[in-house]
């Protein structure tokens, strides 16, 4: 939920608070404070470092919640540093701090407080990442070869809604769809909210940003792609087409679908069955409902 001018005022006075206060410590304070081992031996040995003030502009780029966290560091993806909740340790949280023990990422305990600023709902532990890594179109082509398969490939255009786009990665990756493509505008970029939603399953994901998405899908089509629209004015159910061999399907956004010169570019249009008298669906419950007939027909 977007946040009000005055929560965003007494966000950053609250912050500056916390600033001086901590520099007050530091003057009448000569004492370090200290560092909390766990458990690293000789120069591979690291420490929990010491809490510094939340600063809202040194991280943007993150990973929170247990699940995400813990798919993150299965997946052998950058991480520059973890923050965990101060105190007694329980559950996934501990497989988390072994795991990153183990790849030497630096640990950082803090106060409850100061997760609850970088992240809402970050279930005690919060990853600080490098910028999300986008493949290219190629790389999506070249894995689905890799693996010996057709190419099978989501293509968005216009979701601007990034618990949508977290949820469509999501069922994308369970359904093992090689790629998600999705335009440089008018789309919700790879951020914490994206990651959250989608389980961690943007760290298995290839997701390749394009400049236009018109051309993009002409490039599949060379490739040998059968381009699969969704439409609520299609003529044809999504269950009455073949959707094996080499497939991209588009995933319109709710409030307007396809663009028009997407709509023209696909070689088919499908819909979805609507009985009830709300005649539109949630963009991603449209792409799981399409994407495992896709799987049924497949497999």
């Amino acid at each position: 939920m977007r946040q009000s001018y005055r929560d965003k005022q007494n966000r950053r006075a609250r912050i500056s608070r916390e600033k001086e206060e901590e520099k007050n410590r530091k003057r009448d304070s000569k004492r370090k404070a200290p560092r909390k081992d766990y458990g690293f031996e000789s120069k591979a040995k690291r420490e929990i470092e010491v809490d510094k003030p939340y600063d809202e502009n040194e991280y943007e780029d993150l990973v929170y919640g247990r699940n995400a966290v813990l798919e993150l560091l299965k997946s052998d993806k950058d991480i520059n540093k973890i923050f965990i909740e101060k105190g007694e340790k329980h559950g996934s949280i501990n497989e988390i701090i072994a795991r990153a023990k183990e790849a030497k990422i630096v640990l950082v305990e803090v106060e409850k407080s100061k997760l609850d600023m970088m992240a809402e709902n970050n279930q005690g532990v919060v990853a600080v990442i490098p910028p999300f890594n986008y493949s290219e179109v190629e790389d999506i082509l070249a894995y689905a070869k890799e693996q010996e398969e057709d190419p099978f490939v989501l293509i968005l255009d216009g979701i601007e809604d990034p618990h949508n786009l977290g949820a469509i990665i999501r069922t994308a990756e369970t359904a093992g769809v090689h790629g998600i493509i999705i335009p440089k505008r008018r789309s919700a970029l790879v951020n914490s909210t994206v990651t959250k939603v989608s389980a961690g399953a943007t760290s298995y994901v290839k997701i390749a940003r394009v400049n236009n998405i018109t051309d993009t899908i002409k490039e599949l089509k060379e490739a040998g792609l059968w381009i699969m629209g969704t439409d609520g004015s299609a003529d044809k159910y999504y269950y009455e087409q073949d959707l094996t061999g080499p497939l991209g399907i588009i995933i319109g956004s709710e409030g307007f679908g396809m663009g028009k010169l997407v709509k023209e570019n696909a070689d088919v249009l499908l819909k979805i069955p609507m009985k009830g008298k709300i005649t539109s669906l949630n963009a991603s419950v449209s792409a799981g409902i399409v994407v495992y007939e896709a799987v049924r027909q497949r497999n």
